[in-house]
C-alpha cells in the first residue's frame, strides 16, 4: 500500500482516512491532520502502540516527553503511557499500528 500517496489524495479530508479491515489480530490506522491538528491528552491502557511518520512534521508526547514523527521515524508508546499528538505542518499523517481492540475513535472538535 502507498502510503504516502493516500494521504496526498485524501484532500483537506482529517481523522482516519484509512484503517486495516482484513486482520484478526492488529488494527491499523492511517490519520491525517493540518497544522495544529491533533488528538488531545489521554491514557490508553489496552495496547502498546506504534506510530509511524508518513508525511509532514508532528510531535508525540508521551508522559511529558515530546518525540518527533516524520516521514520515516517510529515511535513506541507504552500501554499506560499519557499521550498526545499535534501536526507542525499541514499534511501530516502517520500511521498506528497495536494488537487489535476497537476501531480507533477520533472526537472532532467543534466548528
Amino acid at each position: 500500500m502507498d502510503l504516502a500517496g493516500t494521504a496526498a489524495a485524501a484532500g483537506e479530508r482529517t481523522g482516519v482516512i484509512w484503517a486495516l479491515l482484513d486482520s484478526d489480530d492488529l488494527n491499523a490506522n492511517l490519520v491525517r491532520f493540518g497544522a495544529g491538528g491533533g488528538v488531545g491528552e489521554h491514557i490508553n491502557d489496552e495496547v502498546d502502540v506504534i506510530f509511524v511518520g508518513v508525511s509532514g512534521t508532528g510531535s508525540v508526547l508521551t508522559n511529558g516527553e515530546e518525540r518527533r514523527l516524520s516521514a520515516g521515524t517510529l515511535v513506541l508508546v507504552r500501554r499506560g503511557a499519557r499521550r498526545s499528538i499535534l501536526s507542525r505542518s499541514e499534511g501530516f499523517s502517520y500511521l498506528t499500528i497495536h494488537r487489535q481492540r476497537g476501531p480507533l475513535q477520533i472526537e472532532r472538535e467543534a466548528p
